[in-house]
């Protein structure tokens, strides 16, 4: 059987941490990105390694653009050490959490979840794709919030819905050579995101839970076991699509 590789940006922690272990539970190979702290991304490839797949951490700042062409030879690079030619999967994980309310926002603030959230998903896309195996699967990250508002999250979450949007068309564009493109919304999620508001504040936990059909906040394997699912040949008719996994939050 061939195996196939996916790259999971901001695979060092939460949610794409939980996605890269499911993945080589699954028989996938992992490129994993961190920004800062490696010794976080390379306990992620050790894990990976233990499940008896290959896997490496390159250090990626999702929050600019002068550093895609370098990380996009580096997977050339450890694509050709693996003797493969193409990767078969790209998670756009990678983020970034701030919380203003719309009347304190800045402009360095609009700029910064610009720049992580949609800016480098459309470039680091563009650079990937033909690297990309025909058939492959886009997965890009979104967020509850472009369904229901919370105060203090207007930037987040308007940078979310344009990943929305672009979801739709790079489905079509890429359609033509059997890429499915769909975007993943999580709800709220016990990581330490957005400084860990939601896993460490009782009264926003409790909140959430009390809001949510399933009766609890979700846990970064609730969405790295539906990642993996998505990107899996099971999913591949399935494309275009906005798939929320919140346990029923706010319904």
């Amino acid at each position: 059987m061939i195996r196939k590789i996916a790259i999971i940006t901001g695979g060092s922690r939460g949610l794409g941490a939980g996605a890269a272990r499911k993945l080589a539970a699954r028989g996938t190979d992992l490129i994993i990105t961190y920004k800062q702290n490696s010794t976080a991304a390379h306990a992620v490839v050790d894990q990976v390694i233990e499940q008896g797949a290959k896997a490496v951490a390159i250090q990626l700042d999702a929050g600019s653009v002068a550093g895609i062409p370098a990380f996009a030879e580096a997977v050339r690079s450890t694509l050709a050490q693996w003797g493969a030619e193409r990767f078969d999967v790209l998670v756009n994980n990678a983020g970034m959490g701030i919380h203003a309310a719309f009347a304190d926002v800045t402009e360095e603030q609009f700029d910064a979840l610009m720049n992580v959230h949609l800016k480098s998903v459309f470039f680091l896309t563009q650079a990937l794709v033909p690297l990309m195996a025909d058939g492959g699967r886009i997965l890009n990250v979104s967020s509850g919030l472009t369904r229901f508002a919370l105060p203090g999250y207007s930037v987040y979450a308007s940078m979310k819905g344009a990943i929305e949007v672009l979801t739709k068309y790079l489905a079509k564009e890429l359609g033509t050579r059997g890429i499915s493109v769909n975007v993943l919304a999580p709800g709220a999620i016990e990581t330490d995101f957005g400084g860990g508001r939601v896993r460490d504040d009782t009264q926003i936990n409790a909140f959430i839970a009390s809001q949510t059909a399933l009766g609890r906040v979700g846990l970064p394997d609730d969405i790295g076991t539906i990642i993996a699912a998505l990107v899996s040949d099971d999913c591949k008719w399935v494309t275009a699509q906005r798939i929320e996994a919140s346990g029923g939050m706010f319904i």
